[in-house]
């Protein structure tokens, strides 16, 4: 039978690693962010974001939206809530109906989220 070799035992004065370090992120910017993260994790979001990204006019009305992605008014007003409650979208009302645009710099703050990680 094959034993594998002993090692030496550290002394006890010695730490295995160096004390961590302060986290990057505070506790409710970690919470933001996740919130942020959240609300991108779903692919109909994605599309969303997408779409109103494209858009000539830089805001898109929620009745155009429903049938790229091929789902109901209600859905898409539901997801467009998540992505305006996390900061990524500005909601506008005009008449009736509700147009969505990019809110300014949120996507470049998820860019420099990753980066900074």
């Amino acid at each position: 039978m094959n034993l594998l070799p002993v090692l030496a035992q550290p002394a006890t004065d010695d730490a295995c690693c160096g004390p961590a370090g302060q986290p990057a992120l505070g506790a409710e910017e970690a919470k933001h962010h996740a919130l942020v993260f959240k609300a991108l994790a779903d692919p109909n979001r994605l599309r969303l974001l997408s779409i109103i990204k494209a858009s000539s006019t830089g805001a898109t009305c929620v009745c155009d939206l429903t049938d790229p992605l091929d789902l109901s008014q209600p859905t898409v007003s539901h997801h467009l809530k998540i992505l305006v409650e996390a900061g990524l979208l500005h909601r506008e009302k005009r008449g009736t109906w509700a147009y969505f645009s990019l809110a300014p710099g949120a996507l470049d703050d998820v860019a420099g989220l990753l980066a900074k990680l």
